[in-house]
């Protein structure tokens, strides 16, 4: 082949990929409304997280948002789960948010992307990966070099994902939010207008915008950018907000609806009237307002995921693992009531001739009886090796972002008195000689108790959980875990402490750590006499039982009669649990059920000798039944 020909060739070839790559559609901001291809288009939109949905069921879940009647999906991504760990990116598995993008596309729907690296969401750190906890001196969402390379780097690597998603390129992603209620937390159009620079760098190349509640918008917008509306649903009052920060234009966007709230260890299940709110939506739309239902479907933050509000009036108020929010579509996924009242008020505001696509049914719901748990061990038989240092570190110190640490000291005389842990976080259990002492919770502002060692040599042991990281506010900065200060027993710091450490990130990683002492190979056993052995009161323990089904459906695990911990199924961390409720139950997806063998291990750090565990075919709150 002559080389003008193979010069033609290329070019032929380039062409043809620009001309494919070139975008479908146009997307721009109107004075009064968004435009898509130059005519008006009201974004009727619901919230949903790819993080918080089984990989397998985010088709279904599109399917319900098209029936219900929505047009766009509003999505969060989240830093810590993309990342990690430092410079360790993962767009995989639940993690692919470009094939969750490109299943809405496939579902006919549009995007509202919101990729800032802090997303509050009851998400831990607000989506802040921990390891920027390490250095002490960083400060997230600032102008701090180190912080803004993190940032940078993260955003660059998203961008590969995301950017040829946008409708500038084809895609389907309309719009892209850069920080989020900024004006909650600080008032720095200088830090905000590095945002955008550094998502065009990224490749980001639409429209971008910012969202605030009411009072945070004049810290929280970024003059010539499009400032979004949280918590507000008062038509006039939206327009009135939106002008005022926006040159007296529109379009006019509500990013956070609130149809329901999310729920907090030991405080009510939330929600609201769906009468009430359907006659609200119906309002936003007949005024010709975009609006996203924060949640459409909130799903499950599975592991170790769940945030924590922190005010001056809460000292701490961790989330619970389940995020159903009382929205249109519960935590697996079906339809309630609310969704049917949003259905019908959306149908009348559908373009003439245009008509809903039915309602899928719900899924198919199982209930297993009476799984055995045969297999145990305790945490305090299979400590490892620790780390030894004369002062307690802190998770971060000992490079752990999540799980529990063991802090272990000698008491050299007998002695009586206070023993207070310095800013503990953020749930603690006090052993002495393997006896409980006491449980220490910062919800309840716990961080003292008083100790009587009888003898001397007596050993001293903390167990201390990250309960979920401050996601919201003035104290997203203050999040360090475990043993964050000093501990002092009538004053005086004790000193030599051995840390065991306990991430648990995964199935092979609680095998290696509760191996028993008489076995090697990595896996749960019988005990027979454990409970007479040493530490044999109230002392964490694993159980382990295998199942076997011939038929699998969605299903919940009753965690009534256990005290608090978590579950891993088939390798899946499905969760938290705590008997303070209101969540009782852990959501189960037919997809991570097997047909034929399954395996369950439970984690309990308060409650023993378990023998068994059930499942339920609906969820239970508050508590109110018993097992």
């Amino acid at each position: 082949m002559k080389k003008s020909t193979i010069i033609l060739f290329a070019l032929t070839i380039f062409a043809n990929l620009c001309i494919a790559q070139k975008a479908n559609h146009t997307f721009a901001l109107g004075d009064s409304t968004f435009l898509l291809d130059g005519k008006p288009l009201q974004l009727i939109s619901g919230e949903m997280h790819c993080t918080r949905i089984p990989r397998a069921y985010w088709r279904d879940r599109m399917k319900m948002a098209k029936a219900m009647g929505l047009n766009t999906i509003g999505t969060y991504v989240f830093w810590n789960a993309a990342e990690p760990e430092e410079g360790k990116f993962d767009f995989t598995g639940n993690n692919d948010i470009a094939e969750f993008v490109r299943i809405a596309k496939e579902e006919g729907l549009w995007v509202i992307l919101r990729p800032s690296p802090y997303a509050c969401a009851e998400w831990e750190f607000g989506g802040y990966p921990w390891w920027l906890l390490k250095d002490k001196t960083l400060k997230v969402r600032s102008k701090d070099p180190k912080f803004l390379k993190y940032y940078h780097d993260y955003i660059i690597e998203l961008g590969k994902q995301l950017s040829p998603l946008l409708v500038t390129n084809g895609g389907n992603i309309l719009m892209v939010q850069i920080e989020n209620e900024y004006g909650s937390y600080g008032d720095d159009k200088e830090y905000l207008d590095i945002n955008q620079k550094i998502f065009r760098e990224g490749g980001f190349d639409g429209l971008l915008f910012t969202c605030d509640g009411p009072s945070q918008m004049p810290k929280g917008y970024l003059p010539g950018y499009l400032p979004a509306v949280n918590g507000l649903d008062d038509p006039k009052e939206v327009k009135k907000l939106i002008n005022k920060y926006h040159d007296g234009k529109g379009p006019y966007y509500i990013a956070e609806w609130y149809p329901g709230w999310f729920d907090s260890w030991g405080s009510p299940h939330q929600g609201s009237n769906a009468d009430e709110d359907a006659k609200k939506l119906d309002e936003v739309l007949s005024a010709g307002i975009s609006i996203n239902l924060y949640m459409f479907h909130g799903g499950t933050t599975r592991g170790f995921m769940n945030g924590a509000n922190m005010s001056k009036r809460e000292p701490y108020s961790p989330q619970t693992s389940s995020y159903d929010y009382d929205a249109p579509l519960d935590e697996a996924g079906n339809p309630t009531p609310k969704f049917y009242k949003f259905r019908e008020v959306i149908e009348k505001h559908l373009p003439t001739g245009e008509k809903l696509p039915p309602v899928p049914e719900k899924h198919h719901t199982i209930a297993i009886a009476n799984i055995d748990l045969p297999e145990h061990t305790t945490l305090f038989w299979n400590l490892g090796k620790p780390i030894i240092a004369e002062h307690p570190l802190s998770f971060e110190d000992l490079n752990q972002g999540y799980g529990f640490v063991l802090y272990r000291t000698m008491l050299k005389n007998a002695v009586t008195g206070l023993l207070k842990i310095k800013e503990m976080r953020d749930f603690a259990i006090v052993y002495l000689d393997g006896k409980r002492v006491s449980i220490l919770d910062r919800r309840l502002r716990q961080d003292s108790v008083q100790i009587n060692a009888t003898s001397p040599n007596a050993i001293l042991d903390i167990l201390v959980e990250n309960n979920g990281r401050i996601n919201y506010g003035p104290y997203l900065t203050d999040n360090r875990q475990g043993i964050t200060e000093t501990v002092a027993l009538n004053g005086a710091e004790l000193t030599g402490w051995k840390m065991y450490k306990f991430p648990f990130a995964s199935l092979d990683g609680i095998n290696k750590y509760v191996t028993s002492n008489k076995n090697t190979t990595a896996k749960l056993m019988r005990q027979p006499g454990w409970s007479s052995l040493v530490y044999p009161q109230n002392i964490p323990a694993f159980y382990r039982g295998t199942f076997f089904l011939t038929i699998t459906g969605d299903t919940y695990l009753d965690m009534r009669g256990f005290g608090k911990g978590f579950v891993f199924l088939n390798g899946h961390n499905l969760g938290k649990y705590w008997l303070i409720g209101p969540q009782q139950t852990l959501y189960i997806p037919a997809s991570w059920l097997k047909n034929g063998l399954n395996e369950i291990v439970v984690f309990d750090e308060l409650k023993v000798d378990h023998t068994d565990i059930h499942t339920l075919d609906h969820p239970v709150l508050n508590a109110v039944e018993k097992k």
